[in-house]
């Protein structure tokens, strides 16, 4: 079993220019799809430090939005001439003061905010506030597939919003982990994050879902302590149960359900060829988290 990676935690400045912090001390939730995200921010609201919502967030999407509409509307780009300084300031603090009206109606010093975009906008997290954390949920490949391809087979008279209802199962996975799929799109930020300064990476944690299945109270703690929060004892068999999200957007093929109990999942069968597709096309992501299953590693011959 892959164990996260370094728990160190980096100092509060990272080399970005920021005009202050935020009011809430925000834990970013990202990853891969079917990686245990929803249970990750399940168990994180069980601390009494933290506000327990567990829901995605538009707040990536809303962010990202009005940026692109700023850039595009000529009064703004005027004000940047004469003052970019003075404009451009203005901006920052104006995103920031949305980031804090967002969250200001909770009560916690606390907040998680979920949403796999995240991934993709590392340093427009550290420029919001360079004490942000950012944990990264991931698991491995062939479960995830298998765990997609199982929900699909409960719901085979519902397409996907990308209509892969129609494909073979292999060509579906194909589709998935391409680079416009919704797993392959989070693989290619996942990726690019490696690439990351040290100091950005010391903010990154990546919780493993067959870690966290099988010892949730070792990982958590380990969360807390990397946050810098006190401990606190979850009870795996009794947990508290929150109001289920929406799946309808992604017609009810990616399920977002918490439960009381932790149960790990069975073991989903995937096909031999659709296990070596996997292992072959994505080898660095294997060797970062399951050196084990890399093809010439330990649990895989190199031999064809």
């Amino acid at each position: 079993m892959s164990a996260a990676p370094s728990l160190s935690s980096s100092p509060d400045g990272n080399n970005q220019q920021n005009n202050g912090q935020l009011d809430k001390r925000i834990i970013f939730a990202a990853g891969l799809p079917r990686s245990g995200s929803t249970l990750l921010c399940q168990l994180l609201g069980e601390h009494p430090l933290i506000d327990p919502a567990i829901h995605s967030s538009p707040l990536f999407n809303c962010l990202t939005m009005l940026r692109e509409r700023i850039s595009d509307n000529e009064f703004f780009l005027a004000q940047l001439d004469p003052d970019f300084d003075a404009a451009y300031d203005r901006l920052d603090q104006a995103f920031r003061g949305f980031v804090n009206g967002w969250f200001a109606n909770s009560e916690y010093d606390w907040v998680v905010d979920k949403n796999r975009g995240w991934l993709s906008q590392v340093d427009l997290v550290k420029l919001l506030d360079p004490r942000s954390k950012i944990l990264i949920c991931v698991r491995e490949l062939g479960q995830i597939y298998g765990s997609i391809e199982a929900q699909h087979q409960k719901t085979l008279w519902i397409d996907f919003p990308d209509n892969l209802a129609q494909l073979s199962a292999y060509d579906r996975g194909d589709r998935l982990f391409g680079n416009g799929g919704v797993v392959g799109a989070a693989l290619n930020s996942l990726k690019s994050v490696q690439d990351l300064p040290k100091p950005i990476q010391a903010d990154l944690f990546y919780v493993v879902f067959e870690h966290l299945m099988l010892e949730p109270i070792t990982v958590m703690n380990n969360i807390y302590q990397w946050l810098g929060l006190p401990p606190h004892g979850i009870d795996p068999q009794g947990l508290t149960v929150r109001p289920q999200e929406s799946d309808s957007y992604y017609r009810f093929k990616y399920r977002h359900q918490t439960r009381q109990k932790i149960v790990p999942p069975s073991t989903h069968t995937v096909s031999l060829r659709m296990e070596k597709e996997l292992r072959k096309n994505f080898p660095w992501y294997y060797q970062v988290f399951y050196p084990g299953l890399a093809v010439g590693g330990a649990g895989e011959s190199s031999d064809p």
